[in-house]
């Protein structure tokens, strides 16, 4: 068994904001961009989630849940310098860290000695460390798992803490809404509903294999989850899967012709991402996303050996087909990389 801490920083951005400026502090704020650029919202902070306000939500519409709401553009190289702050405060406990962000990451403290080993103690520590040296506040999680810590974290938020000891993991996935489990959407939650499948419990019960004809490697994946399983270590090396760069438009664009002028404006930032994280540019895929008017969006790629900018028209092309007369509001491209090996570390003594 292993002991696991799942730290989430409580609305990261807007948070760091606030501390820097007071009159910020008791106001509606959220990060994001513009309305009148069609803008989206990256966080906001606990005044503004009150209004129904929340990330990835279109600005405009922001701000007609909240008029009073404050926007402001954010400022990812000083959130990047925070985030590294984090980061050193957590190299005092272990060096077993997997960020998934700069806001939230796993730490695996199974051999830390501090506290006498407590993980408990371990993530108060972390937290009382973030709030008098930086000024900010962290939820946590602690668990035998990673994704019981990660669902953990958000129970008490913000500046809170939820401990799932070895003990209590098989009472706490019974009573977990299926909805809760990372990588369980809106989609699948209602195909589940159908099912008359609600909490873990309700899948304990239910007949595996019809769970795999339903739902393939995600039916063995939630049937896992729904039996406190998860084998997957802190991984302190992650590969990076896909790079890609994406653009949303002022206004809808309906040609072709005008699709192609967006995307070859694209096409230098592109390659320098790539380049950044692959110079041979070597890769497994490549594709071109397309967001449509009414918010739905299309996906098209193709199995590429190494990147060609000239395959992008034709991907586009081929997005087009879906297009149905709607208008285009965002046009991206992307690339899938290689995929490596990796052995994960061994697991460790566990010590409550």
């Amino acid at each position: 068994m292993r002991k696991i801490i799942h730290v989430d920083m409580d609305c990261f951005y807007a948070a760091v904001e606030m501390r820097d400026n007071a009159e910020l502090r008791n106001i509606p704020l959220a990060i994001g961009g513009s309305e009148k650029r069609r803008g989206v919202i990256s966080t906001c902070n606990y005044i503004a989630r009150k209004f129904g306000v929340r990330s990835a939500m279109a600005t405009a519409h922001a701000k007609k849940l909240c008029p009073n709401l404050t926007v402001i553009r954010g400022d990812m190289n000083k959130y990047k310098a925070v985030s590294r702050q984090i980061r050193a405060i957590f190299e005092r406990y272990t060096d077993k860290i997997e960020p998934l962000s700069l806001d939230e990451a796993y730490l695996d403290v199974s051999d830390c000695s501090l506290f006498r080993g407590s993980a408990t103690m371990i993530a108060e520590d972390i937290r009382r460390a973030i709030k008098t040296e930086l000024g900010l506040t962290a939820s946590a999680g602690v668990a035998p798992v990673k994704f019981i810590a990660k669902v953990a974290s958000d129970i008490n938020k913000p500046d809170g803490i939820h401990v799932v000891t070895p003990p209590d993991v098989d009472e706490f996935v019974k009573r977990l809404p299926l909805e809760k489990i990372p990588g369980v959407g809106k989609v699948t939650l209602g195909k589940l509903h159908e099912m008359g499948l609600y909490v873990g419990e309700d899948v304990q019960q239910f007949e595996k294999n019809a769970l795999l004809q339903r739902f393939g490697k995600f039916g063995q994946s939630l049937w896992n989850r729904c039996h406190g399983v998860d084998d997957r270590h802190v991984e302190t090396e992650r590969v990076r899967k896909s790079v890609g760069v994406e653009r949303t438009l002022p206004e809808d664009i309906q040609s072709e012709a005008q699709c192609l002028e967006v995307m070859a404006s694209l096409y230098e930032e592109m390659e320098q991402r790539l380049r950044r994280v692959c110079p041979e540019m070597e890769i497994a895929r490549q594709g071109v996303k397309l967001k449509f008017s009414d918010f739905q969006q299309t996906t098209v790629e193709h199995r590429q050996w190494r990147y060609d900018e000239k395959m992008f028209p034709d991907l586009l092309k081929e997005a087009l087909e879906r297009q149905q007369g709607r208008g285009v509001r965002l046009i991206g491209l992307n690339v899938g990389l290689k995929a490596e090996d990796k052995n994960g570390p061994s697991q460790l003594s566990f010590n409550w």
